[in-house]
């Protein structure tokens, strides 16, 4: 068994090449081979937001905290709050974060395929950020 303390592991910023904004990921679980299963807590601030990217075997999203959009290609942007639930199907490109106005936190759970657990594509222009909300749940 490993077990990994609270404050044990460093937060590390969002990389500027995948994340537009101030973005925090604290890694939650890697574990070793054979396991593919990795978790991490990804806050965004106000305005910030990843790229566009898919995932070969598909990402949960748990909203921890917060309010934020996400949105699927060709697809309308929609608003997740803390208790939602998103699940993105494998190869499916889709962009999160935080709304132009609040923070939001999520927990990420991607399972890896051949070691690729994140495929990143393009950053997500202001004009797809910042258009209208789709009706939602």
């Amino acid at each position: 068994m490993i077990l990994k303390r609270v404050g044990c592991q460093p937060s590390m910023p969002g990389p500027e090449q995948y994340f537009t904004g101030s973005v925090r990921i604290d890694m939650l679980n890697a574990p070793p081979a054979p396991a593919r299963v990795s978790c991490a807590s990804v806050t965004f601030e106000p305005g910030a937001r990843s790229a566009w990217h898919t995932h070969p075997l598909g990402q949960t999203l748990i909203v921890s905290a917060g309010c934020g959009w996400t949105q699927c290609e060709g697809e309308a942007k929609v608003e997740i709050r803390a208790g939602d639930v998103v699940w993105c199907p494998p190869g499916h490109k889709h962009w999160h974060g935080a709304t132009s106005t609040t923070a939001m936190t999520h927990i990420a759970v991607q399972e890896a395929l051949d070691g690729v657990n994140v495929v990143w594509l393009d950053k997500v222009t202001d004009a797809d950020y910042l258009s209208a909300l789709g009706a939602h749940d």
